[in-house]
């Protein structure tokens, strides 16, 4: 799951069941909250929000389209805002609409609300209807992936794992600690790290983001938060509130939470593992020829995970362009740190390829259980190991979803067999016997290339 190995936390979810847990708008009185942080991400990944007084916030929601107006040329901001990339201008604005189904509490600021929404035309614009996302809204692109992927019967649901690390300095660059993998010292009692972790985690818990564990990582001062699975776009969405939450609760204890891709060469790097399992949403699973030929393990694949995951691996050096988005980092996705390596390959429990399949152990029932054991496989679901924390994660997973979606519309054949061993050890005959000839751009330009020639 990580650049280094951890254990995974088993439990039943659906996309029937599986809901955000955000506060009400008719609430935050009893809350005790006084101002909203009207939240948005930018394609550099950056956090935008400005802050709404409670009373002003409650005028704001009495207008027909409840938002506020953002320059158009803030999707280009790079370099601190004082250059826009080009293509952007300083003409036009949006209409941040808010949504009200995404308020989170800021545990991390006493009175404070967070709330997303959707980038709309401001006045209408030939062709388009006013009140819908445009082109540019991250958020947007994210739903309208969605939305094509229930047209074809299928849904999602979407984990993450947050790594960063803990530094007490950046110049020079100092962790707090040099402890390893989930080991006891990283976490002792009466530490600053300590301290710090106990208060993300509660936070996390408090705001309505289900923390399934949090643990140390393998590079000096790592740490890891993993949080439960939801719906691609809620998902997105709780992960940008637990990096505000990590970054506010260490910098108010005066540390620094990096989720920079590598800052140790010599050590693991900052990943954000993302986990994704695709369900039918009806019972009908799609009717896929799938080679005889094929290892008895491939069989723990459904139909729907056949395409779905053939889709993710024809089209990954692509994404790699939103997963993998600045030049550092591809310090991190190099062969044998756990990391994924460079090899676009899939694999039952192996960390060396880019797509972990992560079976769980009802698959294998005890002999007692046997008769109760289910005819079909589920409950699988994949890990995505090739992105990191400087990464939208609304971009991100559109590129990820998507690349699997065309899998799925084109019913596409599943070329890579299960790849048991770390594909970058293998002689090349052993990679071509489970179909493993493609290797992952090894850097930003590369991936930036693969994007402009996938014709998909």
């Amino acid at each position: 799951m990580a650049d280094a190995p951890s254990s995974p936390t088993y439990l039943p979810y659906s996309p029937q069941t599986t809901k955000a847990q955000t506060v009400p708008v008719s609430s935050l009185t009893s809350h005790n909250i006084h101002s909203v942080r009207i939240t948005w991400v930018d394609f550099g990944n950056s956090i935008r929000f400005r802050v709404i007084p409670l009373s002003s916030f409650q005028r704001l929601l009495a207008s027909s389209r409840p938002g506020i107006t953002v320059a158009q040329g803030s999707f280009g901001l790079v370099l601190s805002c004082i250059v826009l990339a080009p293509g952007f201008n300083a003409t036009g604005e949006y209409l941040y609409v808010v949504d009200l189904d995404t308020i989170r509490l800021c545990p991390y600021a006493p009175g404070h609300v967070s709330i997303m929404g959707w980038f709309q035309d401001k006045t209408p614009v030939p062709g388009r209807a006013l009140g819908t996302g445009v082109p540019m809204c991250p958020r947007s692109v994210l739903k309208r992936v969605i939305d094509t992927a229930t047209s074809y019967n299928a849904a999602f649901l979407v984990g993450f794992e947050s790594e960063f690390i803990l530094l007490k300095s950046t110049n020079p660059v100092e962790a707090v600690n040099t402890h390893g993998c989930s080991i006891s010292s990283a976490l002792a009692s009466g530490t600053k790290e300590t301290e710090v972790m106990e208060e993300i985690a509660q936070g996390l818990v408090d705001s309505g983001v289900e923390l399934m564990m949090y643990h140390s990582e393998a590079a000096p001062g790592q740490y890891e938060v993993v949080t439960g699975p939801l719906p691609p776009l809620e998902a997105a969405d709780a992960l940008v509130h637990t990096r505000e939450t990590i970054a506010n609760v260490a910098n108010k204890h005066g540390l620094r939470a990096t989720f920079a891709p590598r800052i140790n060469l010599d050590n693991c790097g900052n990943g954000a593992h993302t986990h994704i399992s695709v369900h039918p949403i009806s019972s009908e699973q799609p009717s896929v020829a799938v080679d005889k030929t094929r290892a008895q393990s491939d069989n723990l694949l459904t139909p729907l995970e056949h395409i779905f995951l053939a889709g993710v691996l024809e089209h990954l050096p692509a994404a790699c362009a939103f997963t993998l988005p600045v030049r550092a980092s591809y310090a991190r996705m190099v062969d044998g740190i756990c990391s994924g390596g460079t090899w676009i390959a899939w694999g039952s429990d192996n960390r060396e390829v880019p797509v972990r399949l992560c079976v769980p152990p009802t698959h294998f029932p005890i002999p007692a259980q046997q008769e109760h054991a289910p005819p079909t496989p589920s409950g699988n679901h994949f890990e995505i190991k090739c992105i990191d924390g400087t990464s939208s994660p609304y971009l991100a997973l559109s590129g990820l979803l998507g690349a699997g979606l065309l899998g799925i519309q084109s019913q596409a054949p599943l070329v890579e067999k299960n790849c048991t061993e770390a594909a970058a050890e293998m002689s090349e005959a052993d990679r071509d016997a489970v179909g493993v000839r493609r290797r992952l751009p090894l850097t930003w330009e590369e991936a930036r290339g693969a994007l402009e020639g996938d014709e998909a």
